[in-house]
């Protein structure tokens, strides 16, 4: 496989995206929370994976001797720690896939399973008329289904949040960025951490069926297709 494949070290700048997101976490906390916070919450971490990989009931035992003496307070940071940085992961996996999709349409691949234009491909050597394919398409209603769930407890302010970090990113991964837009952009993400580190994570009352209304409107002010 050459170098410049698409499909040549396709997880490195995942892996990149989520060291550099865990590392500015785990600054806002040890800034925010303190020195013993963060050295917990590291303890946590490094036991857990270990226990993770290699099933170390020994990492279980341990595990439970760190949480459980544990003050309220100092729970909640660590349970804040590991809830922000999957929150993170998911974001840059978010991005990656969208790397990767652009990786492939300028490498020029062939469509990729699950594209409209795979499907299309399907088609055309199915024993599908082209009369039945436009007749369907003429008539196919593709209308967004939004369901209101007051149990939803995403709040607006996060998913802003985690848009703003979603931009970054792909700032970084478009553009050639210069030494100090480099810098400044990993300022932003460490404000934007740090504004989430800040916010509250879950919704202190719960919501009615018109706050999630309200919520689901700014979806349909967004084009379908760019």
């Amino acid at each position: 496989m050459h170098a410049d494949a698409p499909d040549a070290g396709k997880d490195e700048r995942l892996q990149e995206d989520i060291r550099l997101l865990g590392r500015l976490l785990g600054d806002t906390v040890r800034e925010q929370d303190g020195e013993a916070v963060f050295a917990i919450v590291e303890q946590v971490r490094r036991t857990a994976v270990r226990f993770a990989r290699d099933g170390d009931p020994a990492a279980r035992t341990e595990l439970a001797a760190l949480l459980d003496p544990l003050p309220r307070d100092t729970t909640q940071a660590v349970v804040r720690a590991f809830s922000y940085f999957l929150q993170l992961a998911n974001i840059a996996e978010d991005e990656h896939h969208i790397r990767r999709r652009r990786a492939h349409d300028l490498a020029g691949s062939p469509p990729r399973e699950g594209s409209l234009v795979f499907a299309l491909d399907a088609l055309s050597t199915a024993t599908v008329t082209p009369a039945a394919i436009a007749d369907f398409l003429a008539h196919a209603l593709v209308a967004p289904v939004l369901t209101a769930h007051p149990t939803e407890v995403q709040r607006q302010s996060l998913i802003r949040n985690h848009r703003d970090i979603a931009r970054l990113l792909d700032e970084r991964e478009r553009i050639r960025l210069t030494p100090e837009e480099l810098a400044n952009n990993a300022q932003g993400l460490a404000n934007a951490i740090l504004t989430l580190w800040q916010s509250r994570m879950l919704r202190p009352v719960r919501l009615q069926v018109i706050d999630e209304v309200k919520n689901g409107i700014p979806y349909f002010k967004q084009p379908f297709f760019t």
